[in-house]
């Protein structure tokens, strides 16, 4: 195995499978249709959008663009995802966040139908993650699970940490983790002694927002990193929240920052939109 996980090469894989199935939906008269809606000009959206937008036109996909002004109030958005829930042809409704502070993220996640919401951000769709059924998974910790089976990396009965407790990563990553038969700890900004236990750690997945915060003292030697932050330093070079140079020699395998986690969560939203499609 590569000590450095490549999400690049793991994520074109698994665009490619869905560009194959949906050239055979194609060819029974279906076609896959996502809505991006997009609220404002944050700069980081629109590289996201953009990205969206792509992977739509290479696995095949009719993508409809919606970019709306800073101003548009929390009734207009509203009423514009009501339209695409009732657009029989739109199999799935994607809202960029974050979205202007004026405007409820809790409000419009509820808003989208769960059947097309693959971003996995509906607590519908959340419930069916926490109880073992069914439904649409957050497509960051779906593309993590991913990394790590082809990979070749075991889940099931090792120690996996989580460090972030956020409702878009950390706790489905968890959850998805404990579905794999792993045994899972949860740390955040309160946990004491954070480094006794992320050495404990066989799978540690770094989701806490703080650029190259994981040093080597937090991994236990020949463990797995996940690292799932993305920041830009002063250098103005990506870096994750792993110190990746400090940690290579350390470790079994480790993603890197950009090239890992990134390419999956599109990867994977390509595949919940087929699924939807496909339903």
């Amino acid at each position: 195995m590569n000590k450095i996980i490549d999400g690049k090469m793991i994520a074109e894989q698994i665009k490619n499978e869905v560009k194959e199935e949906t050239a055979r939906l194609k060819e029974q008269g279906v076609r896959v249709t996502l809505a991006v809606v997009q609220v404002g000009s944050d700069p980081a959206s629109g590289v996201y959008v953009k990205n969206k937008k792509k992977a739509c036109e290479y696995v095949g996909f009719e993508s409809l663009s919606y970019e709306l002004k800073e101003d548009t109030s929390q009734e207009e958005l509203l009423a514009l995802i009501r339209e695409l829930n009732e657009k029989k042809e739109v199999n799935g409704i994607l809202v960029q966040l974050p979205l202007p502070a004026h405007i409820n993220e809790d409000v419009i996640i509820k808003a989208i139908l769960p059947a097309k919401d693959v971003d996995g951000f509906h607590p519908e769709n959340v419930g069916y993650l926490s109880t073992g059924q069914k439904g649409f998974v957050s497509c960051t910790p779906a593309g993590v699970i991913e990394l790590l089976k082809r990979s070749g990396i075991s889940i099931s009965g090792k120690e996996c940490v989580v460090i972030g407790r956020s409702n878009i990563v950390g706790k489905p990553m968890a959850a998805l983790l404990l579905r794999e038969d792993a045994t899972v700890t949860i740390c955040h900004s309160r946990t004491l002694d954070l480094k006794a236990v992320t050495k404990r750690a066989d799978i540690l997945v770094a989701a806490l927002g703080k650029p190259k915060f994981i040093t080597k003292d937090y991994v236990k030697e020949g463990a797995f990193v996940i690292d799932v932050g993305i920041h830009r330093g002063a250098d103005n070079k990506l870096c994750g929240d792993v110190d990746f140079e400090d940690v290579i020699d350390h470790v079994s395998a480790i993603t890197p920052v950009p090239g890992g986690v990134g390419p999956m969560t599109i990867a994977m939203l390509m595949r919940n939109c087929l699924e939807s499609a496909k339903k």
